[in-house]
């Protein structure tokens, strides 16, 4: 379960921002990986690579106010991030001792939708078990 819960956090991540309108998924989405991104800066885990981290993910961040490109390369940088803190043993919640390990696998899966353009899953998943119509199903007989 301790692998797989964080990917089911990361479908319900981009089910639930699949349910905000596109004019906005991508702003939010560059100031959710921003807020992301400052987790880690008083734990110290690090040392000065913590700032750095934080300034690159910051950078992406910004970038990816107009790219959905940055902001998947901002969730790699956290995953990253996520997967030094683990080794270290200085989780992103200190009393759940797996808890970056957890972040290290649900962040691929919400960088994975945002390197494909953050599409509306939901839209799409209609779109293709919408049945066909009675034209489509039943093409009309050539003469």
């Amino acid at each position: 379960m301790i692998y797989i819960a964080p990917i089911l956090i990361g479908i319900a991540y981009v089910l639930l921002n699949s349910a905000i309108p596109q004019e906005h998924r991508r702003p939010f989405n560059a100031i959710f990986v921003a807020g992301a991104g400052a987790a880690y800066l008083s734990s110290g885990a690090v040392g000065p690579w913590e700032l750095l981290i934080t300034a690159a993910i910051t950078y992406c961040a910004y970038r990816g106010l107009k790219s959905w490109r940055f902001i998947g390369i901002a969730w790699l940088l956290h995953t990253a991030a996520d997967v030094l803190h683990h080794v270290k043993g200085s989780p992103i919640l200190p009393f759940a001792h797996d808890s970056s390990l957890g972040c290290a696998i649900c962040d691929p899966v919400i960088a994975l939708w945002c390197l494909t353009g953050g599409p509306d899953v939901i839209r799409l998943a209609r779109d293709r078990i919408r049945p066909a119509t009675i034209e489509t199903a039943h093409p009309p007989a050539q003469m």
